[in-house]
């Protein structure tokens, strides 16, 4: 069932102080109305949006409030630096350690340093509640604290009780199973510094994302670790010609099986995987292949773990989350941040800062968008497409302003940053500029588009496809807000679901995805299959495109994490890269074809390049045609009939070759078409171009054409 809201009427009202004003960083984009910026430039790329002008203008009135604050305390540049205030800091003198625990009368420093005595290292308390303890170097000028060892905070409550927390900005902590489940945190103060050789390369115009899980990055069942993944999967990523990586479940999580989106320490990398030392020589040795890193950031919520987690960090409720139902996800069961709070604020915008300096991130995928902007979190939530339901009492204010600012501030000190939104809703300005009145994302994930295609596979035979409704899906994108297009993400991969060569395949992955074997039906159609709906969507569904780790070879099996429910198996929490290493197996033409189509896109550039023109949707004959920057899409879906000499629209005349053949034998195909075709223009009219050629396009069989030079 769909479900609409209505209108909640804004509140427009703004002081004197913070009356919107005229500046000089108007948008240069096409289309923006030169108006006073007060969230409404926005109005000028969709006019439908001028009934909703007043709460765009609200919007970005609380935004202004919130700049204002935090002008006040520097701008950007300071106010983001809090962990350089917060958690230990070290001199040449000595260890600072500050907290901000509000509820709690008293605190107390202890660990390894004093051999664990809660009550002989007192902090000192300020009147906003940040306690603070100086330790100074030992007499030999070490410090006070030893690298690599343990110690905690002890509060006491207001009723008298003890509790017990790892400091909130610990950017260290581990785990040791045998001992306890929980985490210790570790003072990490390393002697030598990572020495960083690589400058980060630049923002990629074309962006061809990989979505990578370190610990699964291995064949071997256990947890990979980041030195693994730089010498063996890095490379591999280079070959394939993606020029993005996405790393997910980097940011320390307590339970493995969460896919690291239950987050107990924020500044902490997972120890899991290896120290923070070779995480920065991941990141280093990637910038220096020039693929640009992006970190996948979990701001919609947070693990609900008291002991070794922000939950009731000081004793209360409702320090940095919501107090009550309002602090609480019950799909995730975790704590919501209360991103209205002063020092929630100061902490997750200097998370992101911390990870773009210390670890050299370029910018950010952010996790949970849809459950952040709306106050039901988008359960049990259909989403109709009325504007009503992005400006109306269901929306979550507080967290799309600090989206907002997260945002600006990104982009205002890093200006070649990223930053990519998960988010199903279609929230209209979410991807423009916040100058604007956006959101101020540089892409939106097209969630809808993996859904299609699992949907086609599972409900749908081949004759039964609706050319003009993939063509929809995959084009159903909001002007000028930039969407990364993908078949299938880990969401796809996941136990409980198959991946896409799985639905394809399974019945004989096998059996029968040998060269030796006879080429049978099933893999014949998967492999055909699994090249289309990759490439059909690359060209035509996004400004960027995303792949996870695996499918891009087809990966033989699912992915499900070690859990009470599987034994704790680590089986299909892996990576089987021996069966791409196989000479003899054929998902090396599934990988042979990733890696052709990225460099293709690479020469061409139809990633950055406007929306394509779909030519032709014939359903009957299962052929899609559609060019996008200059480039010629032909694709024919039908499972049995092959066209010889089929009319193919063109927008330019001259000579055409072939860019990119799925029915090469190098990937798996039957070498019906040759390489070497040449295809000369007609002139006259055809599916609305001035000029056609003429195609021998074979059954499941796509072809990209570009222009001879």
């Amino acid at each position: 069932m769909l479900h609409t809201t209505s209108i909640a009427e804004p509140n427009n009202t703004v002081s004197k102080n913070e009356k919107a004003v005229v500046t000089n960083n108007k948008s240069k984009t096409p289309g923006v109305q030169e108006r006073e910026e007060d969230g409404t430039g926005v109005i000028g790329l969709d006019p439908w949006l001028e009934p909703f002008a007043g709460g765009l203008k609200h919007r970005y009135a609380l935004y202004k409030v919130w700049r204002k604050k935090i002008e006040n305390e520097g701008g950007y540049e300071k106010f983001s630096r809090g962990y350089e205030r917060f958690g230990f800091t070290v001199s040449k003198t000595g260890i600072t350690y500050r907290e901000w625990a509000p509820n709690a009368k008293e605190a107390f420093l202890f660990g390894d340093f004093n051999g664990w005595n809660n009550s002989s290292h007192p902090m000192k308390r300020d009147n906003y509640g940040v306690y603070e303890i100086v330790l100074p170097n030992k007499a030999d000028g070490t410090p006070a604290i030893e690298h690599n060892s343990k110690l905690k905070i002890t509060m006491i409550k207001p009723d008298g009780t003890r509790i017990d927390r790892l400091p909130a900005w610990i950017t260290r902590v581990t785990q040791d199973l045998s001992v306890s489940p929980t985490y210790d945190a570790i003072f990490w103060n390393p002697a030598k510094k990572y020495q960083w050789k690589n400058k980060a390369p630049p923002k990629p115009t074309s962006l061809k994302v990989y979505e990578a899980h370190v610990g699964i990055a291995t064949p071997e069942g256990r947890v990979g670790l980041f030195t693994e993944f730089t010498a063996n999967v890095l490379p591999r990523i280079k070959k394939l010609g993606y020029n993005t990586i996405q790393l997910m479940a980097i940011m320390e999580h307590a339970y493995y099986a969460s896919f690291g989106y239950q987050v107990t320490s924020f500044f902490a990398v997972s120890s899991r995987y290896g120290t923070p030392e070779e995480l920065k020589e991941l990141i280093d040795t990637a910038h220096g292949m020039g693929i640009t890193v992006l970190l996948d950031v979990v701001h919609s919520h947070a693990c609900k773990n008291v002991l070794d987690g922000l939950n009731n960090f000081d004793g209360s409720d409702h320090q940095y989350f919501h107090e009550g139902g309002k602090g609480r996800h019950d799909l995730w069961d975790s704590r919501l941040f209360n991103y209205n709070s002063h020092e929630t604020m100061r902490f997750l915008l200097s998370n992101l800062r911390f990870y773009m300096e210390e670890y050299r991130f370029d910018g950010f995928r952010f996790d949970g968008v849809t459950s952040m902007m709306y106050l039901h979190h988008g359960i049990g939530y259909g989403f109709s497409g009325n504007y009503q339901e992005y400006f109306g009492d269901t929306v979550d204010l507080e967290s799309v302003v600090y989206l907002m600012l997260a945002n600006d501030m990104l982009h205002k000190l890093y200006p070649d940053s990223i930053t990519i939104a998960e988010d199903v809703s279609g929230m209209p300005t979410l991807c423009r500029p916040v100058t604007e009145g956006g959101v101020g994302f540089d892409y939106r994930l097209s969630m809808a588009v993996p859904d299609m295609w699992i949907k086609l596979l599972k409900e749908k035979s081949d004759d039964e496809w609706d050319i003009g409704n993939i063509v929809f899906t995959l084009t159903n994108r909001r002007y000028k807000e930039p969407s990364i297009a993908y078949c299938e993400s880990h969401d796809q991969a996941l136990v409980g679901d198959k991946t896409i060569a799985f639905w394809l395949m399974d019945k004989e992955m096998y059996t029968h995805m040998s060269i030796l074997t006879e080429l049978t039906p099933i893999i014949d159609r998967g492999l055909a299959l699994h090249k289309m709906i990759r490439l059909v969507t690359h060209g035509l569904g996004g400004e960027g495109y995303l792949t996870f780790i695996g499918n891009e070879f087809g990966h033989p099996e699912w992915l499900d994490f070690p859990r009470e429910g599987n034994n704790s198996s680590f089986h299909y929490a892996r990576r089987q890269w021996n069966v791409v290493d196989d000479d003899l197996l054929r998902y090396k033409f599934l990988n042979e074809f990733d890696s052709a189509m990225n460099h293709a896109e690479a020469q061409i550039g139809w990633l950055p390049a406007p929306q394509a023109f779909v030519s032709l949707k014939h359903e009957s004959d299962k052929v899609l045609v559609f060019d996008r920057a200059g480039a010629i899409f032909i694709f024919n879906f039908h499972p049995t009939k092959s066209f010889t000499d089929y009319r193919i629209g063109v927008p330019a005349a001259g000579q055409y070759r072939i860019a990119l053949n799925t029915d090469q034998p190098r990937f798996g195909g039957h070498d019906r078409v040759s390489q070497e075709s040449q295809f000369f223009t007609t002139n006259g009219p055809w599916c609305d171009r001035e000029h056609f050629v003429q195609v021998y396009i074979p059954c499941r069989t796509a072809l990209v054409l570009v222009k001879k030079d």
